[in-house]
């Protein structure tokens, strides 16, 4: 579901995986490292689980993997699946689940393996909630990433069936799942309130698609006029969006290319450049139009 290289990777050959097992039903965090003559083969032997997080349901389980760039491992987790989130993840603090998680993965000799949670974590020492959370009200993060030039964290949110939302991430802040979906009551006619609710930065219907698949902010060389967009698709059009904002407010939203094929994920190498990932049809990558 989701991979990072440490940012120390060069060094120590290790990098972390996220992915779904069975028999129980549940989500691992672990660190792997690759074996001591090469940096090109892992090691399966060497894992080390960190984390464990048992899964009501097979779906939402995000999988978003990331380091920032204060050289913390971020681990998006989806709502658990069910369908409206059932019970409740999203709003509680006590459950990892339906929350961005922010933990320090980085070598001390004098610990054990396993994690740490940064001093500065918003609910770090508040009484039943979990310290490893960063923010919460998720249904199901799939994809998120880090603007390598503001460090800004964009996070797109998958909607339950009427609203797909990309959100900037702020420390501690609650995006509303389940009370909303989007900007929008999820339960029509609830009267709910938004009062202490981060809204989306940018949301769409599902007359436009019906799965967000969150990308980045182009910093790249090659494709001049996307410099400082941020670039996103959905799964089921194909269709891939740049978007900007200035100042928390959306100022230009265009659709710059479309894809006929199921669009999963996006990819950045260390230039910038963005590849395109499809479900078993490839991997692809944007270019400029020819001159008229």
């Amino acid at each position: 579901m989701g991979l990072a290289f440490s940012p120390a990777y060069a060094e120590n050959g290790s990098f972390f995986v996220y992915y779904s097992a069975a028999n129980p039903r549940r989500s691992v965090l672990s660190r792997f490292t690759v074996s001591p003559d090469t940096l090109l083969q892992a090691d399966a032997a060497s894992e080390t689980v960190l984390l464990e997080v048992t899964q009501p349901f097979s779906n939402h389980n995000g999988g978003q993997l990331a380091f920032g760039p204060d050289g913390y491992l971020y681990l998006g987790l989806g709502d658990g699946g069910g369908g409206g989130d059932p019970h409740s993840n999203g709003q509680d603090l006590g459950s990892l689940l339906g929350s961005l998680l922010r933990i320090d993965v980085s070598d001390d000799p004098g610990q054990p393996p396993g994690y740490r949670i940064p001093q500065d974590n918003p609910f770090a020492g508040v009484p039943e909630a979990r310290p490893e959370i960063w923010a919460y009200g998720l249904r199901n993060p799939w994809r998120f990433s880090f603007d390598r030039k503001t460090g800004d964290l964009w996070l797109a949110d998958v909607g339950q069936n009427r609203r797909e939302e990309i959100n900037i991430i702020r420390k501690g802040r609650n995006y509303g799942w389940n009370i909303m979906e989007g900007s929008e009551c999820f339960q029509p006619g609830s009267q709910c309130t938004p009062a202490g609710l981060e809204p989306p930065l940018f949301e769409y219907g599902n007359g436009e698609g019906c799965s967000i698949i969150g990308g980045y902010v182009y910093r790249g060389s090659r494709l001049l006029s996307l410099t400082g967009a941020y670039v996103y698709a959905d799964y089921c059009s194909g269709s891939i969006w740049a978007l900007r904002r200035q100042d928390g407010v959306v100022t230009e939203q265009l659709r710059v290319a479309t894809l006929d094929r199921s669009i999963t994920s996006f990819g950045q190498d260390l230039q910038g450049n963005l590849y395109i990932l499809t479900r078993g049809s490839g991997i692809y990558r944007l270019s400029e139009p020819p001159p008229p």
